[in-house]
């Protein structure tokens, strides 16, 4: 099959164990990313299978329209960025493991090391030896401190591990029905909305970005934070209101915030407000980016190419496409 891999930024996956797996098949690997549709549908045009690397590339009806020889997209997680319809509408199957239970270490890592990074200003201590001021400041120390996890699903209650063997003590915050799972697991609950932010020294996210989650942090949840806290995303811009955090930094509450993902990605506006604001600590979404995480989440993706290939496709999200065929 003509297996065509998009996004691959750095070359990674040629180098990895689970690349063995495509092995007899005509792939082809692009390694940079592109934005016009007329442009990515004639690269793709011979391509019978399309194998996504998260949500880099929008799979659109207009795209899937151009590319009467797709047959199969592959790829792991959720997929907001695939028109799932226009893929059935096209004869196309998407396959996607949605790995249950089994959280990504590596952005929990990644959400760990923001936090200390917040607390202890890393990146401020950091520039001031290199300018040759030495100490800028003050930093915390986590033990004794509170965390709060907003979202209690896997990734959250990795860095919940994280933060208790540093000796935090970790309250929760997430849906009714998330808060009910909490607490029957005998988790610290807050006892309101406004005592988990104003009270948590540092706030990490962990919510999937969904309409009904669109917007879920709103500027009434971080003005209540303290001017000395961290504010933590790892998960995606769009939980927060928009133009929310800006103003929070602004109004210094809370005084410093660590994210990894941005509204628009890749994120490159040197000028961009939020950015270069001076109680950012910023990261360019590499809460997935290791080379553990890609041959995990590859092999996963790389399965299900075989999988088709060999007439029993798995992890079918449209399997209508499948039976009508």
């Amino acid at each position: 099959m003509k297996v065509h891999i998009l996004d691959d930024w750095f070359d990674t996956l040629r180098g990895l164990p689970c690349f063995g797996k495509l092995d007899g098949q005509d792939v082809t690997v692009w390694n940079d990313h592109v934005e016009d549709e007329a442009l990515l549908a004639d690269r793709l045009k011979d391509a019978e299978v399309l194998v996504l690397f998260r949500e880099r590339t929008k799979v659109t009806r207009t795209l899937l329209e151009r590319l009467p020889n797709l047959r199969l997209v592959s790829q792991r997680s959720v997929y907001p960025h695939v028109d799932v319809p226009a893929c059935t509408d096209n004869g196309v199957l998407l396959c996607s493991n949605m790995h249950a239970g089994t959280p990504s270490y590596a952005a929990a890592e990644l959400t760990w090391a923001l936090i200390m990074c917040g607390m202890r200003q890393l990146p401020k201590q950091m520039a001031s030896v290199k300018a040759g001021q030495w100490q800028m400041g003050v930093g915390k120390t986590l033990r004794g401190r509170r965390l709060g996890l907003y979202g209690y699903g896997r990734i959250a209650k990795t860095v919940a591990g994280y933060a208790e063997a540093f000796g935090m003590n970790v309250v929760w915050w997430s849906s009714e029905d998330g808060r009910a799972r909490a607490t029957a697991d005998g988790a610290v609950v807050a006892d309101s909305r406004e005592a988990f932010f104003g009270d948590s020294d540092a706030v990490s996210i962990h919510v999937r970005l969904k309409p009904d989650t669109k917007g879920i942090i709103t500027s009434a949840d971080l003005a209540q934070m303290q001017p000395g806290s961290v504010f933590v995303n790892t998960s995606r811009a769009g939980l927060i209101a928009p133009g929310a955090l800006l103003d929070a930094l602004n109004n210094g509450r809370p005084g410093t915030a660590a994210i990894d993902v941005f509204d628009v990605e890749p994120q490159t506006d040197t000028a961009d407000p939020l950015l270069v604001h001076p109680n950012l600590i910023a990261t360019p979404h590499i809460g997935f980016v290791t080379e553990d995480e890609f041959d995990l989440q590859f092999s996963d993706i790389f399965d299900q190419v075989k999988a088709y290939g060999e007439g029993a496709p798995i992890h079918m999200i449209n399997p209508e496409v499948w039976r009508a065929g």
